[in-house]
């Protein structure tokens, strides 16, 4: 295992845990693809977790800026897939804490629990187990700007881009492994529809 661990050997793990696997699927936002991911399967393994988090990392502390304020760092997940990856960067980076958003249902807003929440100026890297379509993360740092903290980067172990991921600008991107998924938006123009593949609605 290298330093900062290859694509290769990441996307192994992943395959060996079935977080990652190949087939036809219908993801909650009415996508197609050939691609299941659900990166926590892997992260219930606490080497495979460490290995990630360590070698996250090192990316982040190859940013001057990031390595320089790293003690004063808050590491902020907007879901509980994010936490163990932000618990383990955080340790890996003695960083200052991390805390997390959280919806009372399903389609309210994020929002931090009473006495958890950032401080004005407070740098902070939003922290996730996957960026896929970024609409979480986006809305986790609009929620961040609202308290007057600043969005220093975002870290992700898996980076899955589809038609519809947002941009960040120029924030910094720290990730670990790129997956190039084929995704339709509906069934209707799914090729693996059209051949007759089973369907597996995750």
């Amino acid at each position: 295992m290298h330093l900062i661990p290859t694509q290769e050997e990441v996307v192994a793990v992943l395959r060996e845990t079935g977080a990652l696997r190949d087939g036809h699927f219908e993801y909650p936002t009415g996508l197609h693809s050939n691609e299941y991911l659900k990166v926590p399967l892997a992260m219930r393994y606490s080497r495979h977790q460490k290995m990630m988090s360590v070698g996250l990392s090192r990316l982040l502390r190859a940013h001057p800026e990031i390595r320089a304020i790293a003690k004063d760092l808050s590491m902020v997940a907007p879901t509980t897939g994010g936490l163990p990856l932000a618990f383990g960067l955080c340790e890996a980076l003695r960083a200052r804490q991390v805390y997390w958003a959280e919806r009372e249902h399903d389609r309210d807003p994020l929002r931090f629990r009473q006495f958890l929440r950032p401080e004005p100026g407070e740098p902070v890297v939003l922290v996730d187990d996957l960026l896929r379509t970024g609409q979480r993360l986006a809305e986790l740092k609009a929620l961040l700007e609202s308290y007057d903290a600043k969005v220093v980067g975002l870290a992700v172990a898996v980076y899955q881009p589809n038609p519809t991921t947002l941009s960040f600008g120029d924030l910094p991107l720290y990730y670990l492994v790129k997956l190039d998924a084929s995704y339709y938006v509906d069934g209707e123009h799914c090729e693996w529809c059209r051949r007759g593949m089973p369907l597996e609605k995750v």
